[in-house]
């Protein structure tokens, strides 16, 4: 059965901290939606998962490993399990992020 999920409806931002909507929760696969206003910032942090993250909208500078990554829409970064990674919305610009995590096999 497909789930088909509108993310334009989705997109919502919050000038104080990161917005974050978990699309789906399941043990094979979570899927988040972050929108960030200009000069937000999700830290780089490690997780034993294996993560992509997707450009929805905007502009932003995503971290990956000792690698800063300036992206726009329709970019997608991998990145491997244990690796720091995090993104930052450009100056003057919001960014919206779709971060999918799959465990490591």
């Amino acid at each position: 059965m497909a789930e088909i999920l509108d993310l334009k409806k989705m997109i919502n931002f919050n000038p104080d901290k990161i917005s974050r909507e978990m699309i789906a929760d399941k043990p094979e696969m979570r899927v988040a939606l972050m929108c960030l206003e200009p000069g937000q910032e999700l830290t780089p942090h490690k997780a034993p998962l294996r993560l992509m993250m997707y450009c929805v909208e905007g502009k932003g500078i995503f971290t990956v490993g000792d690698e800063e990554i300036e992206a726009g829409e329709k970019t997608a970064i991998l990145c491997d399990p244990m690796v720091p990674h995090g993104f930052s919305a450009s100056k003057g610009e919001r960014l919206v992020v779709m971060a999918v995590v799959t465990p490591v096999d």
